[in-house]
């Protein structure tokens, strides 16, 4: 009999070992990857690899085009695709003959959307995730698109045109191939036009052009402004013929007008208000748990696109709390602690890490965590709570989203206490539906900058807890996120053999700890900065053109190493290393010099585009203005 039961325990350990092997194969090799985006891709029947020499080397070795397909795990459009054609197995057979694929995690690797993008709106004048680049195989792009649905389908032309056919992703992947086939020469060609132009603006330009005078440069930021500014609803790029185009917060413009206002810019300061006065009482600030979601699908700020980023609240925070201060604004607090509560609660992980962000999807559909419908109203609140809900948050006549849903918007509330009772009331309607996805994903500078803000708003507000908790998020990065060398990494859970920070990553926490060591006065993070500083200067800096590379100059594959001087979602890091440099002046006067000489050069290496187009950068505008100490 025992020997049996010793047969049988070997059976069904053999089983085991069998069932996770079959598993294992039927999964690609992004199972082996700790991205939660590359995850979601682990089971496709595409062949994908992730972004590095491995993939490179096989596409040079067959001679095959590359297909990189980059997005994030909050990307709404990335789980469509992924959904409906790269789950397809005839999809997948036909990318896997004819291509090398390639996942990325834009988020992950930076450096890699960055130079695919900006190669994506050169030859389309479009971007956006996911984004599908074609390659060489040396990696030089030749054409992009993002989402594309699986099949052919028809489009109505304007007006008495009729209809035409546009071409589905399988189509478009069938014509590639074959003109690959075909007349290769036709795409290297293309390829190697769009790598120069890369090079032109990534690189250092040939007769970079003198910095012109600030006054010169802040006159034409403010009039880009007056002409991008919404003066009924706030905030910038709106359409007086089409309330449905987008609108995002934009930090970088804000941070600027607050500068600008604390400079006693009086125009500056009314623009600030209202923005974030509407922003506050929009959709697009979450009314229940708090937070921001990533930006407003109308002119209103009424509806967002629901996904939540840490870096959207990271940034708005310490502008709320500092706007409170400023103007005089107790509403303005509130926003503040609204915004870092929500983050404390809902995106801090047990050491105190700060997590990525929330999905905008959940059972199946965009916002339905966070959408109410008249039923769930009538039913679960008591009747006061619903005339309340009607009057504070809009919640009664016609919905406003899909035409049967309540998103609530803020339209004011006598009654505070009543107000946080019938918070807490629509909050455990939510926890009775499925949650959004939340990438756990803990990235290096998106930690700084929550970092930044919680020091910031501690301070302001009185409220030691939200600099506890940067100070917290603080010590876990420099255990976590650091090599043995004292190089940082993109995320602690990176174990590559090179260091994968990039230069967001070491300025974006260096910003964190000079604020941490303001808000608190202890010598430790003003120690830290200085050493992260150094190892910044060490590998990213371009010492005949001035300013920071965004690779440092011992780890890329790709066919540029450029430098960024765009804000995008996130400020560029060279704008905010001018801010660390100067910070770092003023509080290390020993080294005065060089490190006003640094942050000097580095303004002057952005001049291109500082000079004509402020607008496209923002934050070093923000940093040409100077504010008045208290």
């Amino acid at each position: 009999m025992k020997l049996f039961a010793q047969i049988a325990t070997f059976l069904a350990i053999f089983a085991a070992v069998s069932a996770h092997a079959e598993e294992a194969e039927s999964k690609n090799r992004l199972r082996l990857e700790a991205s939660a985006y590359l995850q979601m891709h682990a089971g496709n029947p595409v062949d994908w690899y992730p972004w590095g020499d491995e993939a490179l080397a096989k596409a040079k070795a067959e001679n095959k085009p590359i297909f990189v397909s980059i997005g994030y795990a909050s990307c709404h459009w990335c789980h469509v695709m992924e959904k409906e054609s790269f789950s397809d197995p005839k999809i997948a057979q036909f990318l896997n003959e004819n291509f090398i694929c390639v996942k990325v995690d834009r988020e992950e690797r930076p450096d890699v959307d960055a130079v695919y993008m900006l190669a994506v709106q050169i030859m389309s004048r479009d971007g956006g995730w996911p984004l599908n680049v074609f390659l060489t195989p040396e990696g030089k792009p030749f054409f992009g698109t993002t989402y594309l649905p699986p099949e052919d389908r028809e489009v109505q032309l304007p007006e008495g045109q009729g209809v035409a056919l546009s071409p589905g992703f399988l189509t478009l992947a069938k014509r590639i191939a074959a003109i690959w086939d075909q007349q290769p020469q036709q795409l290297e060609e293309a390829a190697d036009s769009v790598a120069r132009t890369l090079r032109q603006i990534l690189g250092r330009p040939v007769l970079p052009p003198d910095l012109a005078e600030k006054d010169s440069i802040l006159r034409t930021f403010d009039e880009q402004l007056e002409d991008e500014f919404d003066p009924r609803f706030g905030g910038f790029d709106f359409d007086e013929n089409n309330d449905q185009l987008p609108k995002f917060p934009q930090p970088a413009y804000l941070m600027y007008l607050q500068r600008r206002q604390l400079s006693e810019d009086a125009n500056a300061g009314n623009m600030l208000k209202l923005t974030l006065e509407k922003m506050a009482a929009g959709g697009i600030h979450d009314q229940v748990a708090g937070g921001f979601h990533r930006y407003s699908t109308d002119r209103h700020w009424k509806i967002p696109h629901f996904e939540k980023m840490l870096y959207d609240n990271a940034q708005l925070l310490p502008i709320y709390a500092a706007a409170s201060e400023s103007m005089n604004e107790p509403k303005f607090a509130a926003v503040a602690r609204d915004v870092a509560d929500f983050v404390l609660t809902e995106m801090t992980g047990p050491e105190g890490q700060f997590y990525s962000a929330f999905d905008a999807d959940s059972e199946g559909e965009e916002g339905a965590y966070y959408r109410f419908t008249e039923e769930e109203l009538e039913e679960k609140l008591t009747p006061a709570q619903r005339r309340l809900a009607e009057q504070a948050f809009g919640m009664s006549g016609k919905p406003n989203f899909d035409g049967k849903y309540y998103v609530p918007q803020f339209h004011g509330a006598p009654e505070a206490d009543k107000l946080a009772e019938l918070k807490a009331a629509l909050l455990e309607i939510r926890k009775e539906r499925e949650a959004p996805f939340l990438d756990k994903k803990v990235i290096t500078s998106w930690n700084g900058q929550m970092i930044t803000g919680l020091a910031v708003a501690g301070e302001i507000l009185d409220e030691p807890r939200y600099t506890e908790a940067a100070a917290k998020a603080a010590d876990h990065l420099l255990k976590t996120a650091q090599t043995e060398e004292g190089r940082l990494r993109r995320t602690p859970e990176t174990k590559a053999e090179h260091p994968t920070a990039y230069l967001d990553d070491y300025a974006m926490l260096i910003e964190g700890l000079l604020a941490l060591y303001e808000a608190t006065e202890e010598q430790r993070w003003l120690d830290e900065a200085i050493r992260l500083q150094e190892v910044q200067q060490k590998h990213y800096w371009d010492e005949t053109g001035g300013g920071y590379y965004f690779t440092p100059d011992d780890h890329s594959n790709l066919i540029v190493r450029g430098k960024l001087y765009a804000d995008g979602a996130l400020p560029a890091g060279n704008s905010v290393s001018v801010g660390n440099l100067k910070t770092l002046a003023r509080l290390v006067p020993g080294e005065a010099e060089k490190y006003n000489s640094l942050a000097q050069r580095t303004i002057e290496s952005s001049a291109q585009l500082l000079n004509t187009h402020p607008n496209s950068t923002a934050r070093m505008a923000a940093e040409l203005v100077e504010l008045k100490t208290k």
